[in-house]
């Protein structure tokens, strides 16, 4: 239960809840490497990483880049999957095939080649945590690509959690995050949806990426969970 001197990468790990994750592994001592898709934001999200922590740019739609990606890296104690786009969600009749096939070529099969490529290379001990959110369970109207994706991503990780073992496979589920992850929606909507979301919750506010991170650690730290959906909502699946 100790993440000293272990190698933690995380994908999607330039921003957000990612980054929040990849900093607090590196304070607990770990070695953390990052990837995501653009260059400029991982040399960013570095600088406020402990030296010695590395990054990456990687497309994780491409299965030949992410396979050469963990043949280059070599050994990982835990893999962590948080990249996604911004969702732009709305209308299933507003949204076209193309649009909803795009998110889950990053949210969905990207995480499925990562833990293709990536478990091989886990030691003993370690794990892969991937990230749904609260939609698979509590959709919303115009929520039908992000809770269809959500969805396949918690029964991914119960499948792999059998199939991988004794890697751990385990999936945290956020509830509403102060994050980019809004940024694709208006300001006033987003301060809307925070307000109103705070207001409904029974922990009364929406979460901080520093504080749902945590939920990550223990995945990686615990030796006994494993195919497991963390909720970290605030109690939304209660309300």
């Amino acid at each position: 239960m100790d993440l000293r001197n272990k190698h933690v990468v995380v994908l999607g790990g330039s921003s957000g809840i990612g980054l929040a994750t990849a900093k607090a592994a590196a304070a607990q001592g770990a070695r953390v490497t990052i990837a995501s898709s653009r260059r400029a934001r991982v040399d960013a999200a570095r600088k406020e990483l402990p030296a010695g922590c590395a990054g990456a740019a990687l497309d994780l739609t491409d299965e030949a880049a992410v396979a050469a990606f963990f043949a280059a890296l070599g050994p990982l104690d835990h893999l962590v999957y948080t990249a996604g786009e911004s969702l732009k969600l709305g209308p299933i009749g507003e949204t076209g095939l193309d649009a909803a096939r795009g998110f889950f070529a990053l949210r969905y099969f990207g995480a499925y080649a990562a833990a293709k490529h990536a478990a091989p290379r886990i030691a003993a001990g370690g794990s892969i945590v991937f990230t749904s959110g609260i939609a698979g369970v509590r959709p919303r109207a115009g929520w039908s690509v992000a809770a269809s994706i959500c969805s396949a991503m918690e029964a991914l990780t119960r499948a792999l959690a059998v199939e991988l073992a004794p890697v751990r496979v385990n999936i945290v589920s956020p509830g509403v995050v102060r994050t980019a992850l809004w940024d694709a929606m208006p300001d006033a909507d987003r301060a809307a949806l925070y307000s109103t979301t705070a207001a409904a919750l029974p922990a009364g506010h929406v979460g901080e990426a520093e504080e749902v991170a945590q939920a990550y650690l223990y995945a990686m730290r615990q030796t006994y969970g494993t195919g497991q959906t963390i909720f970290v909502d605030g109690g939304a699946t209660l309300v």
